[in-house]
């Protein structure tokens, strides 16, 4: 799993690839934590998850949770490009009606 990030005016990008899974989400919760921690005064993170070509359960908590950090700085979560495979797992688990997809 790779993470890359940057920051454009008011808005944080985090791009992910590879799997999100339970093998990955340890590291990559302990990166993007660190991310959001380092510009909590942003309007709002945009992950990008064009790169993810697998995601379970354990991807969806890493989501969620990054969500609730975000929400705790008032800043909005938004979901960018998601892979085909990912889109599916987060349409059938009802994330979008949490975190929009753009």
């Amino acid at each position: 799993m790779k993470l890359q990030s940057c920051s454009r005016g008011q808005d944080l990008y985090i791009y992910l690839s590879g799997e999100l899974d339970e093998c990955s989400v340890k590291e990559m919760r302990a990166r993007a934590d660190r991310l959001i921690d380092e510009h909590a005064g942003l309007s709002r993170a945009v992950f990008n998850l064009a790169g993810v070509k697998f995601m379970d359960s354990t991807g969806i908590g890493f989501l969620i949770g990054r969500y609730k950090k975000l929400q705790r700085y008032g800043m909005t979560m938004l979901l960018e490009a998601p892979d085909r495979n990912a889109d599916k797992v987060l349409t059938v688990s009802g994330v979008y009606s949490l975190i929009p997809k753009i």
